[in-house]
């Protein structure tokens, strides 16, 4: 007589097929926005594959009346190597990017923009210039593009983030409360997940069918 109820072994396996199709929803619904002022890593985490190109922007969100930024982003550099550094600074040549530029110079007094592949570390210092405008919104301030070098965790810190206001009537300058979000990576071997999942699935498949075959002679 066949046993009607499932084995150990199909349990088992049925449960770690069913874990590994829920998590990814699990892992997206922790992420939370945040509010106000968020100057960000995005995305705030990736899983390349070794010798892997990736990108991250460095995002101002949700801003009113920015006028001066300072900088400082950092990673792992015996995990990741710095490719290019894009500058998103100045709306006015790059619509995704943050603070207006002096027009009709194109003018924007930046005093450090510098990156360091040896020790990791991108530094970015800028403001605009009277007359032009405050900046408010969301925009980029830099795409960071990385080759992946070996296996292991990055984080993708931002150690130093000033944003300054607009100076009114011959004051100085305000800094501007804001919130930080940094990233992370951690690398994987280059063995595609798709791969691995079909893998997993056929053992699956062929340890039931062998849990039914001895059940079908044992009854």
């Amino acid at each position: 007589m066949k046993n009607p109820y499932p084995t150990k072994l199909q349990r088992i396996m049925l449960t770690v097929i069913l874990g590994m199709l829920v998590l990814p929803p699990i892992q997206a619904a922790s992420v939370q926005a945040a509010t106000g002022t968020t100057v960000s890593v995005v995305p705030s985490s990736s899983t390349p594959l070794l010798g892997e190109n990736f990108a991250v922007n460095i995002t101002i969100s949700n801003v009113q009346n920015l006028y001066g930024l300072d900088i400082t982003f950092r990673w792992n550099a015996s995990v990741l190597q710095v490719l290019n550094v894009n500058s998103r600074l100045g709306v006015e040549s790059h619509p995704d990017g943050v603070l207006h530029e002096s027009l009709p110079d194109a003018e924007i007094d930046i005093a450090e923009d510098s990156v360091s592949p040896e020790t990791g570390e991108y530094h970015v210092a800028a403001t605009s210039v009277n007359p032009a405008p405050s900046f408010s919104g969301s925009g980029n301030i830099a795409i960071v593009t990385f080759n992946v070098t070996s296996l292991g965790h990055s984080g993708l810190e931002l150690v130093e983030t000033e944003l300054a206001d607009y100076p009114v009537s011959g004051e100085p300058s305000n800094f501007i409360k804001h919130t930080t979000i940094a990233g992370s990576v951690n690398v994987i071997p280059e063995f595609p997940s798709i791969l691995m999942v079909a893998v997993f699935l056929v053992l699956a498949t062929t340890a039931v069918a062998f849990s039914k075959k001895r059940l079908k002679y044992a009854a």
